[in-house]
Parts: C-alpha cells; sequence; structure tokens
C-alpha cells in the first residue's frame, strides 16, 4: 500500500463517487478502481460498499480512512516544518459562497503584500465540503459562518454582522424603516438552495419567531437571490456585506431580537501550522471586515 493508493482511496471517500474522484484527481476511472482494489486485495475485506448512486465506506473502510488521513498529513507536514522561514510556502484557504466574493478579493491584496514570496490556492465551496477538506489537509484555514460541526477542527470568531430584509423598491413594506418578524408572514422568501448554511440560519430564525413564510425560489449564487429580489419576485435575508447599491432593492433592518451571522476562521489544530499559516491566520483575524 503506498501513498498514492492512500490519496486515491481518501478521494473516493470524500467525494462518495469512483467517476467524480477520478475526474478530480486527474486519473481513468479504471486506474483509480484497480488502486483500490489492490487496497483490498492487501486488507482482504472491501473498504467500500457500492450502493446504486455512491459508494460508502464500510467499518474497515473507516479505520482505513483514520489512519490514512493521519500518514498523509505527516507525510505532507514533513517539507512544510524544513522549509518553515515564515516567507515561502503554499496557503490553501477556503471561503464559502456567501462570504468568498466579498472578502477575498480585499484579503488576498493584503496577504500578497505581506507574504509576497507565498503562493496561494483559492476554493469557494458550502460549508461541509469545506471542513471536510480542512479535515483531511486539502485545505490549510477555511472562512466560514458559525455554527459548524467543528470536529477535530478549531475556529476562532473573527466577525459578526447583520442579516438585513432585501426587498423590491415598489414593495409595500419598503415604507417601514424597520420591519418586524411578523411582517415577514406569508411573504415569498427567495433562499439559496440546500448545502448553503446561511439557508439552515435563516430557516431557524423563521421557526423560532414563527415566520409563516413562503419558499418561492432556491438558487445558488448570491447574486441571482438579488437579481430575483429586484427583479419583484419575492424576499431574502442577505448578509450586510452582500447589500449593494441599487434602485431597484431596499434593506431593512430587523427589530429585536435582529438576525446576525458570525464568521469565524478554521483550522486543523491537529496538523504542523507553519509560520506562514500563523502569520496569515493572524492577518484574517486582524481584518477590516466592516470595510467590505
Amino acid at each position: 500500500m503506498d501513498i498514492v493508493q492512500l490519496r486515491y482511496f481518501l478521494k473516493v471517500a470524500e467525494l462518495g463517487s469512483f467517476t467524480r474522484a477520478s475526474e478530480e484527481l486527474g486519473v481513468s476511472q479504471p486506474a483509480l478502481s484497480r488502486s483500490i482494489a489492490k487496497i483490498e486485495e492487501l486488507l482482504g475485506q472491501p473498504v467500500f460498499e457500492r450502493q446504486t448512486r455512491c459508494v460508502v465506506l464500510t467499518d474497515a473502510g473507516k479505520v482505513l480512512q483514520q489512519r490514512a488521513i493521519q500518514i498523509v498529513q505527516l507525510l505532507d507536514e514533513i517539507p512544510r516544518e524544513i522549509c518553515d522561514d515564515g516567507k515561502t510556502g503554499n496557503i490553501r484557504i477556503g471561503a464559502i459562497p456567501t462570504i468568498a466574493p466579498y472578502c477575498l478579493p480585499a484579503i488576498l491584496q493584503q496577504a500578497r503584500e505581506a507574504f509576497p514570496e507565498a503562493t496561494w490556492n483559492i476554493r469557494e465551496d458550502v460549508t461541509d465540503r469545506l471542513l471536510q477538506a480542512c479535515n483531511i489537509g486539502e485545505l490549510d484555514l477555511v472562512i466560514a459562518a458559525l455554527p459548524v460541526e467543528l470536529g477535530y477542527l478549531d475556529s476562532k470568531t473573527v466577525h459578526e454582522e447583520e442579516l438585513l430584509v432585501a426587498l423590491p423598491a415598489a414593495h409595500p413594506l419598503s415604507a417601514k424603516p424597520s420591519l418586524k418578524p411578523q411582517d415577514l408572514s406569508g411573504e415569498p422568501l427567495i433562499m439559496l438552495g440546500e448545502g448553503h448554511c446561511l439557508s439552515d440560519q435563516i430557516d431557524a430564525y423563521c421557526r423560532r419567531r414563527s415566520i409563516q413564510s413562503v419558499h418561492l425560489d432556491r438558487t445558488a449564487q448570491m447574486a441571482t437571490v438579488l437579481e430575483l429580489v429586484a427583479a419583484g419576485q419575492g424576499l431574502s435575508f442577505v448578509p450586510q456585506m452582500a447589500c449593494r447599491t441599487s434602485t431597484k432593492i431596499l434593506y431593512r433592518s430587523l427589530q429585536s431580537p435582529v438576525p446576525k451571522r458570525k464568521i469565524a476562521v478554521v483550522w486543523n489544530a491537529y496538523r504542523f501550522e507553519s509560520k506562514l499559516q500563523r502569520g496569515v491566520r493572524s492577518l484574517l483575524e486582524h481584518f477590516s471586515w466592516t470595510s467590505i
């Protein structure tokens, strides 16, 4: 069993699919299947249970996954420890879609000025996949909204922002300087699709405040949400950093309790943290989030 086989195994376990794993790894599916077959032959039992649309880990596979993560992390950390000068190296940052477009350009500009010799890899994805990538060592830092299931990961809150109600400029509620939760009852809400933590937060808020809203549409991008609001298709909750000046959209605060979200930097506390990574993490903690 070699390191390449372990990396292939971890990618299939992460994605739950030989097809998707082969595409992301850049290897043919037969070659990937042969690699997994060699692992199963060596162990004398299957590591994946093949189902109709996906593969899931067997009990043996779950044990192997835990050990494989540790082995791959140790090997990846060797050159980072030896070459740890605090200036050079590769930093891999992940951010969720409701944060990435609004803060990453400014963050990267500051980071490149502070660490000009470093290289940067950016990934935008939903929370669960980013945390999983951070857990197995594919990402060094993740910018996400709390709460999240951290497991072996550590986090630090770096910013808190209000969730504002976005409504069409001609909407009857636009005459009010602020809104009460009950004002939204019966109103169609445009939401992000499943997997976006913002939708989960909004759903939870509506349940707690007994807001009987109608979920009209679900989209993949915040920009699409705002376009639908501008077109008069409904209302939405929008993070303050995503609010943009428009003649077609107005933003209103909700009266107490004001819905908010906390943004945190997440990292794997069990992995080696280079001087460069600590420096970038400190930059994120002291970044001027309110200036976005």
